[in-house]
């Protein structure tokens, strides 16, 4: 008994789940974001004349609400499985019937072409409930700034996964998993998270924090798309300050909260919000006011770079003692880690707007001068912050830096995306699989289909160019690299060894948009890409 006890106690992906649903018994109902909507805005003006429509027959979901105009459904040919029972925790992928799997390889064909138009057709003839192909889709329609065609492309997305779920899989148990290194999967965890994305920026942030935790559930021991770094701002923006509070004292001693930058200063934030509601009793109030006080003291010794750039946003000029003490000066920012700067980036950028509260800025001033006078005494606290002791589980996040990169690049916060580094931004990112994990698990890869023949590698360089894919022109950068230039494609040819002649590659490079000298490809070996770049860099294309 005593063993028993002891493993559920120190699990923390556990009791991490059974926070998130002890914070809402009825998971489901809040997963509509029509019901949030009526509770802002009544239910006459949310539905409007949608009681009287009537509906076609179609399969009832909780994820989303299918609409009438979409596409007839029928099986698509994903189907998820149940792996593995452990602990009672249950273990499930999405798996690829082989339809499905042709209509997949189309789809990475197509997207090579740099062209979104090209996916079109498979909605159209193949599948038109292909889900990689809406979510790409679905981010063309929002970068055009129709969000409406947008969430519905996500939302149709949903409704496909979730008709193909087991029969087992609970949305609400919290004890369901879906491991992200699987590339079935990461369409649902994507979709989930575009959704939330699209929910929070229609005014629908309760809705939107119940999708992150049900994103959190899925994987809460890896957390792949990092929702840890956005779901305190959701329970902001929901007014969830009970939850928000609960959840770090719970999982503090697990995970470590108080080490990221949101948490430390988003929870006594909701300590002030608690303290100011005036249906709590006043001792309640005077506790609440107390924590917040002492966490954001914390906050500040432990993270002193996010003060100036978060008064910058909210428009507010700190006074002389504040801008000249060199505890939170420029070099604050400068001797952060990269990591570092990256979260406090996201933080800033993304929750600012809660803190332009008069009212906010009002209780916050008085704690900073605490936390200054607290470094010129040189308090025991802030001697330990500066040797980085207080910072040494900070190591768990920095080591998770492509976690971090890709939920940065799926927020898409402005200040965070100026903060990635170079070997991240000079790469190609695709938005239905945005850096994907190097450990992946591949069901099924790609079939080789641009092998020549050795007759062709045989053949002299004049022969050969008659044979290169369409109408250009052809360079010979060396004797087993061949450079192919036709319209705004280009193929770099690899051939192998010519003592020992068995096969050659034709890669598709691609302009990246800004008609600079920049190409993308993959898989050519270096003594390939030396030749190109040197091909390059003596003006071989001009």
């Amino acid at each position: 008994k005593k063993k028993k006890r002891k493993t559920k106690k120190t699990s923390a992906g556990e009791a991490l789940v059974c926070l998130s649903f002890l914070s809402c018994f009825n998971l489901l109902r809040n997963l509509n974001p029509e019901n949030e909507l009526k509770r802002y805005f009544g239910a006459r003006a949310v539905l409007g004349d949608q009681r009287q429509r009537q509906r076609q027959c179609v399969r009832g979901t909780w994820l989303t609400t299918p609409q009438s105009t979409w596409p007839r459904y029928t099986r698509t040919g994903i189907v998820m499985q149940l792996l593995d029972t452990k602990g009672g925790v249950q273990y499930f992928t999405f798996e690829h019937h082989r339809k499905y799997q042709e209509v997949q390889l189309k789809f990475l064909e197509n997207v090579e072409t740099m062209d979104p138009n090209s996916v079109v057709p498979l909605l159209q003839a193949l599948e038109p409930y292909h889900v990689d192909s809406l979510l790409l889709l679905s981010d063309v329609c929002r970068m055009q700034e129709d969000q409406e065609m947008a969430r519905e492309l996500v939302e149709q997305a949903l409704y496909s996964l979730e008709c193909s779920f087991h029969p087992l899989f609970s949305l609400t148990s919290g004890t369901c998993r879906l491991d992200y290194r699987r590339p079935e999967n990461r369409s649902f965890f994507l979709a989930l998270f575009k959704h939330l994305m699209l929910l929070e920026k229609r005014g629908c942030p309760r809705t939107a924090l119940e999708f992150c935790k049900l994103i959190l559930s899925l994987d809460p021991e890896n957390d792949p798309l990092c929702v840890l770094l956005l779901i305190d701002f959701l329970s902001l923006r929901a007014r969830e300050y009970t939850f928000l509070t609960r959840m770090f004292q719970e999982v503090e001693s697990h995970r470590n909260l108080s080490q990221l930058p949101n948490f430390a200063f988003s929870v006594p934030l909701a300590y002030f919000f608690l303290s100011q509601q005036e249906e709590r009793s006043e001792l309640e109030q005077s506790q609440a006011r107390e924590k917040a006080a002492r966490l954001i003291q914390l906050a500040l010794i432990m993270f002193p770079s996010v003060l100036m750039p978060l008064l910058d946003h909210c428009s507010v000029q700190p006074d002389a003692r504040v801008a000249s003490h060199s505890f939170f000066g420029l070099n604050a920012q400068i001797s952060q880690p990269p990591a570092l700067n990256q979260l406090t980036s996201l933080y800033v950028g993304r929750t600012h707007s809660l803190w332009k509260d008069p009212a906010v800025m009002a209780w916050l001033e008085p704690n900073v001068h605490e936390v200054l006078r607290m470094v010129d005494a040189r308090d025991p606290l802030v001697e330990e912050s500066e040797r980085g002791g207080a910072k040494s589980s900070f190591c768990d996040m920095v080591s998770r830096g492509s976690l971090i990169y890709r939920h940065i690049i799926l927020s898409e916060v402005k200040e965070a995306m100026a903060a990635l580094p170079l070997e991240v931004t000079s790469q190609p990112v695709m938005g239905y699989d945005p850096l994907p994990p190097l450990d992946s698990i591949v069901s099924y890869t790609r079939p080789e289909r641009y092998l020549l023949r050795p007759s062709f590698l045989a053949q002299p360089a004049c022969s050969r160019r008659a044979l290169s894919p369409g109408p250009g022109r052809m360079w010979e950068l060396g004797a087993d690299v061949l450079l192919h230039l036709g319209g705004r494609a280009a193929w770099l040819v690899v051939l192998a060894d010519r003592q020992s002649i068995q096969a050659g590659l034709v890669l598709p490079l691609f302009l990246d948009g800004h008609r600079q000298r920049r190409w993308l490809f993959t898989a050519i070996k270096a003594k390939a890409i030396e030749k190109f770049w040197l091909f390059l860099t003596r003006g071989g294309l001009e």
